[in-house]
């Protein structure tokens, strides 16, 4: 009997979005407004590509970033719920999938001596050039209409659970915690005996109650929280079953 924990990380495992804090390193903490207005819906991944460019030539450092991103506010009740799930490694598996970075999750991870409750972490490959500068990659390449161009978290879970299938890992159940729109597509391939778990108030919880307005609900049941403390709670609950 083990159950498979699935993350997103932004607005979900912290309380901020990773992307967003980093502008804290820029000069006066903001970009030039024709950066900001550079972002072309679906291209988030190349619009940070030329943040990271920016805060390059204006001399910011790794040793900066990292300091600032490691000061990122957990979202409440998430260091109660990582240390549960970390005490209860035997029952879980856990896995983020996200649309941040490898760098900044890593960082961030690591400074809360988190990254070990997690087995795995599918996100865009960053890491620093030669020359100083954070760079950044998609994903992957898929085919999927309703995700953007780097990354789609439904090819992610359905290609992870058949490669744990093949190792003779299946799960009793699959929880998925988020709070975005690209969390919507992992959601729906989720099965009846699953749990969406939408953070209380954001895009994700908004889009499953549309969907069940409109006669056409996710398969799975869907509990939405506001602090990580609720997640804990239904983990228990399961685990006592």
């Amino acid at each position: 009997m083990k159950f498979l924990l699935v993350f997103d990380f932004d607005h979900t495992i912290i309380d901020e979005n990773s992307d967003t804090w980093i502008v804290k390193c820029a000069p006066e903490r903001k970009l030039p407004n024709g950066l900001r207005n550079s972002y072309q819906p679906g291209h988030w991944t190349e619009y940070m590509g030329r943040v990271f460019v920016y805060l390059g030539d204006n001399g910011v450092k790794e040793d900066e970033m990292k300091r600032t991103m490691t000061t990122i506010p957990f979202t409440a009740g998430m260091i109660d719920l990582l240390g549960f799930i970390g005490k209860n490694k035997e029952l879980f598996d856990c896995i983020i999938v996200s649309d941040s970075n490898t760098v900044f999750i890593d960082w961030i991870l690591k400074a809360a001596d988190f990254h070990k409750v997690f087995d795995e972490v599918f996100t865009n490959p960053a890491a620093f050039s030669s020359t100083g500068y954070l760079t950044v990659q998609h994903f992957h390449a898929h085919h999927c209409a309703k995700c953007p161009k780097n990354l789609c978290k439904r090819k992610v879970l359905k290609e992870f659970l058949d490669k744990q299938l093949e190792r003779g890992v299946s799960y009793t159940q699959i929880v998925y915690i988020g709070d975005g729109g690209n969390d919507l597509c992992p959601v729906m391939f989720l099965k009846k005996n699953d749990i969406a778990m939408p953070r209380q108030g954001y895009t994700l919880e908004k889009k499953i109650s549309q969907l069940a307005q409109s006669l056409s609900p996710v398969q799975c049941s869907v509990l939405v929280w506001s602090s990580a403390i609720d997640i804990m709670s239904y983990l228990k609950l399961l685990i006592k079953e």
